[in-house]
């Protein structure tokens, strides 16, 4: 065990190295940069000094890998840099957006996880039936839309057209009570939710039905056991492999909230980090890209971890 977590330990922190350098070469390679949007319009036909000046204070003057390096300098020890668009700690901006984005990205894992088990059980008790097929045709289709169009959809049918919900914000102007913000919380944590669903309910009705097929359930069906019992237990057997899934499949559900941030005007990471891209703020580029990574193979490991909690027969090696 001590063995695996040393060697876990190195790969990950190789892994994010490649990453950092990966990430730092693309973002300053991308066309444009921060120094023109910081001039003012009145200062166009004479911008020199300024840029010079802007220059030098965001230590772009130097070469590249001084760059990287003092960029990396200060990442070990947690220092996030300061925004060139805001003027701010970007650990303190983020740390804003945070909570906003968790509050969307939890409730729709645990929202989706729990839709997709119940259709992926319902699935594998009638396969080859109509509901089976419908369930399996409906969740390829959702798998197949984009979540922002879903985003979309949503806003025109339930806010334009029957105005049941809010379309954008965290809260109404003047109310920040804790219904307010339900009611917000319910179109994109219901994309969300209906995302991570559609790709989940595949998984659970794969794997229920090849444990179902395996010899000690048709064992315990010969000696009497119920149908409804028999898949409880092929349910628990199929949980390790799915823990697998769901914990992998966390930073894509980042990803799509950040997406649909955008599309719902939520105040999260999102709005946050496509400002930056627009202005080329490199450092909340950076920063968001490495909690990413960060949040990548934190997800394997501990998939890997919680399978082996899960199943005694997996050991890690």
């Amino acid at each position: 065990m001590v063995r695996y977590l040393v060697t876990r330990f190195a790969t990950m922190v190789l892994v994010l190295v490649a990453v950092s350098m990966a990430l730092f070469a693309l973002s300053h390679a991308a066309p444009g940069g921060p120094l023109a949007s910081l001039v003012p319009p009145d200062l166009v036909g004479d911008s020199g000094p300024l840029i010079a000046a802007k220059t030098k204070e965001f230590g772009l003057d130097q070469p590249l890998p001084l760059q990287y390096y003092a960029w990396v300098s200060h990442l070990v020890v947690g220092d996030l840099g300061t925004s060139f668009q805001y003027n701010r700690s970007v650990a303190g901006l983020m740390g804003e957006r945070l909570v906003p984005t968790l509050e969307l990205m939890g409730l729709g894992l645990v929202i989706g996880n729990i839709i997709a088990l119940v259709l992926g059980t319902v699935q594998a008790a009638r396969k080859g039936s109509v509901v089976d097929y419908g369930v399996g045709t409906l969740s390829l289709v959702l798998m197949s839309t984009p979540a922002f169009f879903l985003g979309m959809v949503v806003i025109y049918i339930f806010s334009a057209k029957l105005g049941y919900l809010p379309s954008s914000q965290m809260s109404s102007p003047g109310n920040g009570g804790a219904a307010d913000l339900l009611r917000h919380l319910v179109l994109p944590v219901g994309v969300l939710a209906i995302v991570q669903s559609a790709v989940m309910t595949r998984y659970v009705r794969v794997g229920l039905l090849e444990e179902l097929s395996s010899d000690y359930v048709r064992t315990a069906l010969a000696q009497g056991a119920t149908q409804g019992g028999a898949r409880r237990k092929a349910l628990r057997n199929t949980l390790g492999p799915l823990v697998t899934v769901i914990m992998i499949s966390v930073p894509t559900l980042l990803g799509g909230a950040v997406v649909l941030e955008a599309v719902f005007s939520w105040p999260g990471m999102g709005s946050l980090v496509l400002a930056a891209i627009d202005f080329r703020d490199y450092p909340i580029i950076l920063a968001f890209g490495m909690v990413v990574a960060v949040l990548v193979v934190l997800s394997n490991f501990l998939a890997d971890i919680l399978l082996s909690v899960l199943d005694p027969r997996v050991r890690l090696q």
